[in-house]
Parts: C-alpha cells; structure tokens; sequence
C-alpha cells in the first residue's frame, strides 16, 4: 500500500513538473487575443496587461460626443505598436472592440503580419469578404476576426475608380501590400 502511495506521488510530482507552459508570445495575433491582450480585457488592466510598454489615453472634450477614445501603445523606444479602440468610450469598464497592428513583430500562427502580401494572406486563410471603399478594398478574414486594408493604388487601374464593382481575390494583385492590419472583437 505504501509502495503504490509512493509511487502514485512520484508521478504527480513528474507530471505537474512537466507541464510547465512557457510565456506566452507577446507578439502572437490569434482570434481571441493579441500577446496578453484577450478580447475581455478592460481598458482599466492595460497598464497591467502592457506593463513593459507605454500606455496613453487620449481623453477627449466632451463625454457626451459618444466618440471613441484611441488608446495607443508603444514600445519603451517609443516605436508605436498598437491603436486600441474601446466599445465604449470615457468607461475603464469597457473591453476593447478593435485593435490597429503597427509593428511588424506581431504575427498570426500562420505567419502574417503588417509586412505581408495579398499572396500571403489568401495561401494560409479563407477570403470571408472584399469591401470596395474610396481609395482601398478591405479584405475580411473571419476565422481570426482579422481585415486587411489594401490601398487602390496597389490594383489594377480599371479596378481603382469604380466604387460599385464588385471586386473578386483573382482581381488583387499577389504583391499587393497591406496598408493596415486591424483584430475585431
């Protein structure tokens, strides 16, 4: 009885030693979080969450505009890694509803960051939808809750002044650079 106690306890101690999970990737971009920013952190754990970086708020004149308050985050170098955009504004409550990728270091699982192309994007993920705007088209990723902004510029010149086109992923260069990188929760 003691020998099976005994060794009953050493497979405990081997297995919760074992499992030790390394730090989380500051600069992993998954569809519910971006490095320790979940989609349920408030606005009032930021400093917390981005503890190694700067954290400024932008208060704006009047709380019954109901505008947004970006929150933006940059690295102790002063290189600009994020915009955050709370659901609601002037509230410490609030969670953040999307979050616009500066810097090149934050990366999905699949590889993609702010310096990928169109090739990149459609190789590893599923197009969910291509909006057509004045000088860009947005191009929607679902399964991370991800678009990319694609300035016209980058198309075809029959593809950039025609606001009514609908516009197809066979249309949009491969080279095509993205302009902004955006996570919606």
């Amino acid at each position: 009885m003691k020998h099976s106690l005994l060794i009953l306890l050493i497979c405990a101690i081997l297995l919760t030693s074992c499992s030790k999970d390394k730090a989380p990737d500051p600069f992993l971009i998954e569809k519910h979080h971006i490095g320790l920013l979940t989609d349920s952190t408030q606005v009032k754990d930021l400093d917390a969450v981005f503890s190694n970086d700067s954290v400024v708020r932008y208060i704006a004149g009047d709380e019954f505009t109901g505008s947004v308050n970006t929150i933006e985050i940059f690295d102790k170098g002063g290189k600009k890694l994020l915009d955050l955009s709370p659901k609601e504004a002037l509230d410490s409550t609030s969670v953040i509803n999307s979050v616009r990728i500066y810097d090149e270091r934050y990366k999905t699982e699949k590889n993609i960051s702010k310096l990928s192309t169109f090739k990149d994007i459609k190789d590893v993920y599923k197009i969910s939808k291509i909006d057509n705007l004045i000088n860009s088209i947005v191009v929607s990723v679902n399964e991370i809750n991800a678009s990319f902004t694609i300035d016209k510029k980058e198309l075809p010149a029959s593809l950039r002044f025609d606001m009514d086109m609908t516009i197809e992923p066979i249309q949009i260069p491969e080279k095509a650079k993205i302009k902004f990188f955006m996570i919606h929760w």
